[in-house]
């Protein structure tokens, strides 16, 4: 069964014509220009910068963003299938997009003035500005009310003091979108690089997600002007991004469950032992069943979502239960391909260790699993556990 098979329940007819161009481009794309390159950038532990044009060529930036700022205007659904395929290149691509639409780009042309849109917005699109997200600090994580950066209103704007940590893109970003307190109430701020007191060391040793960039970001005194603070006060502003990203997560999670499912049914058909290629025996074929059913489940339910993203229906505790499935699905999916492909598995000739050592990573940022279970645990009961 091929990659292009995978659809079970024949969901592309319930996609436009201007969605399923979108995938199929980015799906070429992936193909011709990600494959090749990846793992050798996974292992040397590099971002393949070099395709940042190429990316901005294809609309990838600002997907959802308004064409007046140079975006593309479209959909939940065509951005999340642009995510699907990028992620079946390697979850670093595809947080990297995900960070620029969804983190960046979303907050200012949804929360920023006029100046700070025409200024960024356009440059973000087109690929010549990379963005990051500032919100998770050191000791705050599942918890970013308990942030402690801060800012101090002074003449002309605000004196920002504090750090973020595991930030993507932080070190290359020419801007990022962060969040502070100011008199004890959560706000964001447009950061630009070269701003005195702002520095983005980048965080090295990591096991996953290698071929991205993650990074620190640390402000002394940085002098942030008045036009660079987003028109949003409290968690709700920060929250709002993390929806928008993790809806990309969900879908893009379920392309990398795809590619290490192609690869361990093409591997079964080709690998002999006693005489019979494995994917003649029971258990394989057990396996391969639940990966097919519990990605075809996660593509119905993304589907859903997205479409009722589109239609303003949805409830943020949609996006729980599509990023919470989604990414054990995924995880799930690449233990198994690992046991189907043996010892082989772990060779870098196949996908299935990187997309698993990079699935352990997105199953826990931007919410990890255990807070989204309580999240729909509370819409379930009506109890908060948090407390």
């Amino acid at each position: 069964m091929s990659f292009q098979g995978l659809d079970f329940f024949n969901i592309d007819e319930l996609f436009t014509e201007d969605e399923l161009l979108i995938r199929n481009s980015v799906r070429e794309f992936v193909d011709n220009e990600v494959m090749p390159i990846i793992e050798k950038h996974y292992l040397d532990g590099t971002f393949p910068y070099e395709i940042t044009p190429k990316l901005a060529e294809l609309g990838i930036f600002g997907i959802k963003t308004a064409e007046k700022y140079g975006g593309a205007g479209a959909g939940y659904t065509a951005y999340g299938l642009a995510m699907q395929e990028l992620e079946r290149g390697d979850s670093g691509l595809r947080s990297f997009a995900s960070v620029q639409n969804s983190l960046v780009m979303y907050p200012i042309e949804t929360y920023a003035n006029d100046i700070i849109k025409d200024k960024w917005l356009p440059k973000l699109a087109n690929g010549t500005a990379i963005g990051c997200f500032g919100l998770t600090e050191p000791d705050h994580g599942s918890n970013p009310n308990g942030m402690i950066t801060n800012a101090k209103k002074v003449d002309g704007g605000y004196l920002l003091n504090g750090a973020k940590m595991w930030i993507t893109n932080g070190t290359i970003a020419d801007i990022g979108v962060v969040w502070a307190k100011v008199d004890g109430k959560v706000n964001g701020f447009i950061v630009e690089k070269g701003m005195k007191g702002f520095t983005a060391p980048e965080m090295k040793g990591k096991h996953s997600l290698r071929a991205s960039i993650t990074s620190e970001l640390i402000f002394d005194d940085v002098f942030i002007p008045e036009e660079n603070r987003l028109n949003i006060e409290g968690l709700r502003g920060p929250l709002s991004c993390l929806t928008q990203a993790r809806f990309g997560i969900s879908y893009g999670v379920i392309g990398a469950a795809m590619q290490v499912y192609e690869s361990s049914v093409n591997y079964s058909k080709s690998r002999i032992q006693f005489g019979r290629p494995i994917a003649g025996f029971q258990l394989v074929q057990q396996k391969l069943v639940w990966m097919m059913t519990e990605i075809s489940k996660a593509q119905l339910s993304c589907y859903r979502v997205g479409r009722m993203m589109e239609s303003g229906k949805f409830r943020p505790q949609h996006i729980s239960f599509v990023k919470r499935n989604s990414c054990e699905m995924a995880l799930e999916c690449a233990h198994i391909a690992r046991d189907i492909h043996g010892a082989n598995g772990i060779l870098s000739e196949y996908p299935i260790m990187r997309h698993a050592a990079n699935l352990e990573s997105v199953k826990t940022y931007e919410g990890t699993h255990d807070i989204h279970t309580l999240i729909l645990g509370q819409d379930i009961t009506g109890i908060s556990a948090f407390e």
